[in-house]
């Protein structure tokens, strides 16, 4: 399980199409039209809104803010500021997890459900690229479940091949594996969640800051058992009991998982007025990388902060989740 703490929350399905993007035996292709593997595609602002619009009906209907968040965040999270090589060879937002291998890599698991979902809009919208989508999905998430607005940028190259996938194991653990330790390859391993968590986030060139804001982000969203490892089948809060959006409206949802908030479609600061808590409802999730927020002498002052004021929180969220977004992009203009 990865970014599964920030990740780890949300549905499944599958797909198919060409030859030419992901291919397994267990998964279908993401709508691989020629013009929509070319890397080079010149985006205007009408497609972008356009796209926008899609991706917000899509939110709307099936409150699907969490899994399109970790769609994104598991794209951009496998970038290595120490890779010097040829673009994309850092990795980062780049839209290679729609190709397999990386697309079926264990951390993925049910993402496959993310990219269908967002296949329409690509369809309509073909100069608009992998990438792209994948980040306005998540940006759009955020906003729509009542979260800060991010000043993202658009117009990302895609990869074209999977040949230019991400190695498997670069993303965050939440707990322990076996022998006790974190990581799922030898340079992201550490014994403590704390350095594991600094040892990937610094592979992308974060910092303490960025760590615990983006570890909000579990405010909203679920843990499912079948793809993470972790939660529970269902809880009280994902039982088909009612749940609401910001708005106050009330929202559809497919039952099961385990939330880290009561309000698991409303992206506020509840995540660090939870953790800490210890009269919180123990159906709630607190994992190893969760209570280390607010154990880790560094990560602390900025769980405290963001624990206190909804504010703080989103404003150092926003710059992170920017920063993430942009990680080994490469950029054409914008027409």
């Amino acid at each position: 399980m990865r970014i599964s703490a920030v990740a780890l929350t949300f549905t499944t399905a599958t797909l198919v199409r060409t030859s030419q993007a992901f291919v397994s035996p267990n998964v279908r292709v993401f709508g691989a039209t020629a013009r929509g593997l070319d890397s080079s595609m010149a985006v205007t602002q009408a497609d972008l809104d356009g796209a926008q619009e899609m991706i917000d009906d899509i939110i709307l209907e099936k409150n699907c803010n969490p899994f399109f968040v970790r769609l994104a965040w598991h794209d951009s999270g496998t970038y290595d500021v120490n890779v010097k090589g040829e673009w994309p060879a850092a990795g980062g937002a780049i839209g290679s997890i729609r190709f397999d291998p990386e697309i079926n890599h264990g951390a993925n698991a049910g993402l496959s459900g993310a990219l269908k979902l967002l296949e329409p809009v690509k369809n309509a919208y073909p100069d608009v690229s992998y990438a792209d989508i994948f980040q306005m999905a998540s940006a759009r998430g955020i906003e729509l479940a009542g979260g800060p607005k991010i000043d993202m940028k658009y117009g990302r190259v895609d990869a074209s091949s999977a040949d230019q996938c991400a190695t498997e194991g670069n993303l965050p653990d939440a707990e322990p594996g076996e022998g006790g330790m974190y990581g799922g390859c030898k340079e992201m391993e550490d014994k403590t969640a704390a350095g594991h968590l600094r040892k990937v986030f610094y592979r992308m060139g974060l910092n303490d800051e960025d760590i615990v804001a983006l570890s909000g982000a579990h405010t909203f969203g679920r843990a499912y058992k079948d793809r993470s490892g972790l939660g529970a089948e269902k809880t009280k809060f994902t039982d088909g009991s009612k749940q609401t959006r910001a708005d106050g409206s009330e929202a559809k949802y497919t039952p099961g998982g385990s939330p880290w908030t009561e309000r698991w479609l409303v992206f506020d600061n509840s995540y660090f007025t939870t953790v800490p808590d210890p009269d919180a409802d123990p159906e709630l999730l607190k994992l190893s990388t969760d209570r280390t927020v607010f154990e880790d002498e560094a990560f602390k002052p900025y769980a405290e902060k963001f624990r206190d004021s909804e504010e703080e929180f989103f404003k150092s969220y926003a710059a992170s989740h920017k920063k993430l977004s942009e990680l080994g992009s490469k950029f054409e203009p914008v027409e």
